[in-house]
């Protein structure tokens, strides 16, 4: 589950992470942690969507507008937080995609967009909690979004639109319900989180878990040198992956591997390409090897793999053999 995340926040194109996984294994706890361990990003000042200075043609129509009236078109820039934004289950689509502001429809006679939960998480992550759960409109939503990078929205005499990219990150309990296929298909990482087993283990969480709740402060600083060093690596890998190599001979076999296992189309390939890279350049790395590709493969590969009745393996076992017959045993 970290080297997922820590993949998605490297490399955005991946797509969204799926975590499943019984109750209470802290799926929730470790991606709300998120935004302490991000780097910050510069955004527009002033802007409600916090749009990208340097993303000249994907502006919001405010930002678009500001521009013609200072000089060279430059925006003053600020500095802030990557967002990382709850998406309730029980949330209405106008809070997802944005309403007009009643109060001050009401207040001024004047029709005004208060952005909703997409605006907010606009180069961020958008967190689902059982997302299995999430309402079939919020998923044709979201799908449709995430196709475009931008939300629409005409209503009320309101027309309104704005980029919106995010990462999707959902989690949830499989014994709950299935993912919709179509939504299933857009997530780029699927990783499993089961309880540990190993009582040392359990006890250090326990221990941790304490010491958060019994003074969150010293807790925090504590650990501040660590969550340093983790930002630190995500900005280095950041600045190497666009100088990262895939050779053929690694892609030819990350291939081979796709269809050993039979996946559709191609988009498995391009998530496992995407995903090595970026484990290539978290690991400071120039060239991605076979390894990044067997590392990454089980969580960009599982949840593309079609059910066979035939076969009582899960996909897990599925994948871990395909890898012993592409690279052979470790």
């Amino acid at each position: 589950m970290k080297l997922a995340l820590l993949i998605a926040t490297v490399d955005p194109s991946v797509g969204g992470v799926l975590v499943l996984g019984d109750r209470g294994t802290g799926k929730s706890t470790v991606v709300r942690a998120l935004p302490a361990l991000l780097p910050g990003m510069k955004a527009v000042e002033g802007c409600r969507y916090g749009c990208d200075p340097a993303a000249n043609g994907a502006r919001c129509d405010e930002c678009r507008e500001r521009a013609l009236h200072v000089a060279r078109g430059k925006l003053p820039v600020t500095e802030k937080r990557v967002p990382v934004i709850d998406l309730p289950l029980g949330a209405t689509e106008d809070r997802v995609v944005g309403a007009l502001d009643i109060e001050k429809a009401l207040r001024n006679g004047e029709k005004a967009f208060e952005p909703g939960l997409l605006a907010r998480a606009h180069r961020g992550f958008l967190y689902v909690d059982e997302v299995n759960l999430l309402e079939d409109h919020l998923v044709d939503l979201l799908l449709d979004v995430a196709q475009t990078g931008e939300n629409v929205v005409e209503r009320d005499g309101v027309s309104v639109r704005h980029p919106a990219r995010f990462v999707l990150v959902g989690s949830g309990n499989p014994e709950e319900g299935d993912l919709r296929p179509q939504l299933l298909d857009r997530i780029g990482l699927s990783v499993e989180v089961r309880t540990s087993d190993d009582v040392g283990q359990r006890v250090e969480v326990i221990r941790r878990r304490d010491a958060y709740e019994r003074d969150t402060s010293a807790f925090l600083a504590h650990w501040e040198a660590a969550d340093g060093a983790v930002r630190t690596r995500i900005l280095a890998a950041r600045k190497r992956l666009p100088a990262v190599q895939v050779p053929d001979a690694v892609l030819h076999k990350a291939v081979q591997l796709c269809v050993e296992l039979g996946t559709d189309g191609v988009r498995g390939e391009l998530t496992l390409l995407r995903a090595a890279r970026a484990a290539a350049a978290l690991d400071g790395h120039k060239v991605v090897t076979d390894a990044h590709i067997k590392a990454v493969a089980p969580m960009a590969l599982r949840h593309r793999l079609r059910r066979n009745v035939l076969d009582e393996g899960g996909s897990g076992t599925r994948v871990a053999r395909a890898i012993t017959a592409i690279y052979g045993a470790a």
